[in-house]
């Protein structure tokens, strides 16, 4: 069920589009126990320094759980700290929280996990951090490893076999390399070529080791100039310092396929010199519609993870219900439609996401479907 067809009320959490997601079947062994608590809780940072995001947040939530909006969840404040975090689970446990939405941050998440397991209540964090994910505790943040699954598939597709990444050192990159190696298995391609840089100047040689011939000094052994698609991990700036010398070596938007992530959604009007160039991220139609519904209601912008709060509330009040929480609803393997668009939660806490590619054009985005799981229809 699209979100359109809902006005954004929790009825989005519907069965996903058919087809997604039908790869596995959970039987009742592979389901986490049912709480024992019956309320929601929202667990947000009201007050701190990420209380402006806190905030946007509990007015995103509140238009899942239309029109008993007042009554149908219990709000802790986490204060924005890992031990404020702790405290506010235990609260909401106290009060009868048997599924908890947020909190924000991987670090608030690890605080909250180990009072969530013990008392066997459910958590649809809102951080991207996906190692924080384990059974019970989902972790709903778009990951870059959501974007790469998805670029992958896209780029399959596409008919681009030799894929290509220079990534940065540090969490971010290696969540991308985490993900890259079995995506591009899955769609049947050859191992990717990675390279990794500390710093701009780490970054200027890595492009060019990565474009230069296997026979030549400095290059990338196994290189034969032949990769057809190039995975950068730069944000829109540095990727725009970097095209000149892109183009140079032959690798330039007009030659091969740039894949980039959501990093690159930040700045899109500096976009238009990588025309032809690709990222994945949340469908622009829902999102749309959660954002005019959000306007329409508070009279301002929702924060960008207002979504995210929304589509974690509306999964924790689909699943609920008088006889108390049911998980089998939780882990359908049709998912949820949501602001984001189709989401699918395993029981392992694995977050899995039907994302938008997004194709940048000299005057602006154009946005299509990614192939569905399994597709090798050309796009």
């Amino acid at each position: 069920m699209l979100l359109a067809s809902c006005g954004l009320s929790a009825c989005v959490a519907q069965p996903g589009a058919p087809g997604y997601g039908r790869t596995a079947a959970f039987g009742p062994q592979n389901l986490p126990t049912a709480p024992a608590g019956r309320r929601i809780a929202l667990l947000l940072p009201l007050s701190g320094s990420n209380a402006p995001l806190g905030q946007s947040m509990l007015l995103s939530a509140k238009l899942a759980f239309e029109p008993n909006s007042t009554s149908a969840f219990d709000t802790q404040d986490t204060k924005g700290t890992p031990d404020g975090a702790a405290s506010a689970m235990r609260a909401a446990i106290d009060a009868g929280a048997g599924i908890v939405v947020g909190p924000l941050t991987a670090g608030e998440t690890a605080a909250v996990t180990p009072v969530a397991t013990a008392r066997n209540v459910a958590v649809l964090a809102l951080t991207s951090d996906s190692t924080k994910a384990r059974a019970g505790i989902w972790t709903l943040g778009l990951t870059p490893g959501q974007q790469v699954r998805t670029l992958v598939r896209a780029a399959a597709a596409d008919n681009k076999r030799r894929i290509g990444a220079i990534l940065p050192s540090g969490a971010f990159g290696d969540s991308i390399v985490t993900g890259l190696g079995p995506a591009a298995a899955e769609a049947g391609l050859p191992p990717p070529l990675i390279l990794r840089y500390q710093s701009q100047s780490s970054l200027d040689a890595a492009v060019v080791q990565m474009g230069t011939p296997s026979d030549a000094p400095g290059s990338s052994p196994g290189n034969p100039l032949a990769i057809d698609a190039l995975l950068l991990g730069t944000p829109a700036e540095t990727t725009i310092k970097i095209l000149p010398d892109l183009i140079r070596l032959g690798m330039g938007p007009d030659r091969i396929r740039l894949l980039g992530t959501a990093l690159w959604a930040r700045d899109t009007t500096k976009l238009a010199p990588l025309a032809g160039a690709w990222f994945a991220g949340p469908p622009a139609e829902t999102l749309k519609v959660f954002t005019d519904n959000y306007i329409s209601h508070y009279g301002t912008t929702p924060r960008d993870v207002g979504s995210l709060a929304f589509d974690a509330a509306a999964a924790a009040h689909a699943v609920t219900g008088p006889n108390g929480i049911d998980l089998s609803v939780l882990v359908n393997p049709s998912g949820f439609a949501g602001a984001n668009g189709v989401f699918r939660l395993f029981p392992d806490g694995r977050v899995q996401r039907s994302l938008a590619i997004f194709e940048i054009g000299p005057t602006g985005l154009q946005s299509r479907p990614a192939p569905p799981e399994g597709s090798s229809a050309q796009m």
